[in-house]
């Protein structure tokens, strides 16, 4: 979900559904003989050797033929030749260039928000904590994401720029790296997985030599959301459920692989198109959602409507449904930054437990009386 480039419309809730090019990548067999240590994310590799770590980007963006490696070194480390063409980063990192909110929330969990020295567009980050720095001058604007101010990249020569791609095509990034500047993919918004995006926090970890930090920070996340998983079994009834909006002419709803799906899974609930293959979003005309999901119980994520009114507004046919008849609607929008930034966007990747604890008390308030919403509203 990256804020920074992908608008806040109705084109970004699909992601709900749903670093500069190195040479191309040969095999680190040879030099890579420890273990992964990664278990849930499929977009990252990290492997740990004396004085030194190797972290391999598999799936930099959808159905990417390249992976890249980056060799993190430790202070007074030997790197073995076979590794040296490869880009090699000294860590820990002192300052950093961040392209994503999804980004954010790892850098205040490990307590190194303070290196953050500059983001694209920073309007959209919520985090209170990083927002003070921003209003203070410690962050700078970088430009946008496709189209980031090198001049001032290069000017502020950062430890690490970690970016994103969303195809091999990213001039900007190029640029840099050929500058001299280190830059990273990072995959994040790639992954399917809840934990498998959550895990992402490890790879910051690396680059802070904070890897026993970041590994317990995932461990509490993890507990947090197979305690949760298992609340959610003992759900006696499982509520229909309809998703997504019009946009233009067509309503876009997560496909049945798509991370958003597998939250609505996880939470016991009967998704309406949980069976349909892939894992971004599936455009449908009106007249056939209307004809399955009228009758559906609950509406998560209607776009970024934040009323009731504001739907019916845009669309009189809305009204058609019973999930709107009934008042029983949810968005994640209304919970916003001082900027107008979304915390779903933001935060959701790093805390699936938040997202899955939200939408149990929505489906099965029983199993969650304490429970508050934190991401989820109903709309009124």
């Amino acid at each position: 979900m990256k804020s920074a480039s992908l608008k806040f419309t109705l084109l970004l809730y699909i992601l709900f559904a749903f670093g500069c090019k190195q040479k191309k990548e040969v095999s680190t067999a040879n030099a890579t003989s420890s273990k992964n240590e990664i278990q849930y994310a499929t977009g990252f590799e990290i492997y740990k050797h004396k004085g030194y770590s190797i972290v391999k980007i598999t799936n930099p963006w959808p159905e990417a033929k390249e992976t890249f490696s980056y060799v993190l070194k430790q202070k007074n480390a030997i790197i073995p030749d076979s590794l040296m063409h490869f880009t090699i980063i000294p860590i820990p990192i002192k300052t950093i260039v961040v392209t994503s909110t999804t980004h954010i929330p790892s850098l205040e969990m490990l307590g190194v928000e303070n290196t953050l020295i500059g983001f694209p567009n920073t309007d959209y980050i919520s985090s209170e904590e990083t927002r003070k720095r921003i209003e203070a001058g410690k962050v700078r604007e970088v430009g946008k994401n496709e189209n980031l101010n090198t001049e001032v990249l290069i000017d502020m020569e950062p430890d690490a720029i970690v970016g994103f791609g969303l195809s091999n095509s990213n001039p900007s990034l190029d640029i840099l790296q050929k500058s001299g500047l280190k830059v990273i993919f990072n995959g994040d918004w790639t992954e399917q997985s809840p934990l498998g995006k959550a895990e992402w926090i490890k790879f910051f970890g690396a680059l802070y030599g904070l890897d026993y930090k970041a590994n317990s920070i995932f461990s509490e996340i993890e507990k947090e959301y197979k305690i949760t998983l298992a609340l959610a079994k003992k759900a006696t009834e499982k509520p229909t459920i309809l998703s997504g909006a019009m946009f233009q002419d067509q309503w876009y709803v997560p496909q049945g692989e798509s991370w958003a799906s597998l939250f609505l899974k996880d939470a016991h609930a009967h998704y309406l198109w949980a069976d349909t293959k892939g894992t971004g979003g599936l455009s449908l005309p009106f007249e056939v959602v209307l004809e399955k999901a009228q009758k559906a119980e609950f509406w998560i994520a209607p776009g970024d409507f934040s009323s009731l009114k504001q739907m019916s507004d845009s669309n009189p046919h809305y009204a058609q449904f019973d999930s709107f008849k009934n008042k029983k609607v949810y968005s994640y929008a209304l919970n916003k930054g001082a900027k107008g930034g979304i915390l779903y966007f933001e935060w959701s990747p790093t805390r699936p437990d938040w997202v899955l604890k939200d939408l149990i008390k929505i489906f099965h308030p029983e199993l969650l009386p304490n429970h508050k919403l934190f991401f989820f509203q109903k709309l009124q």
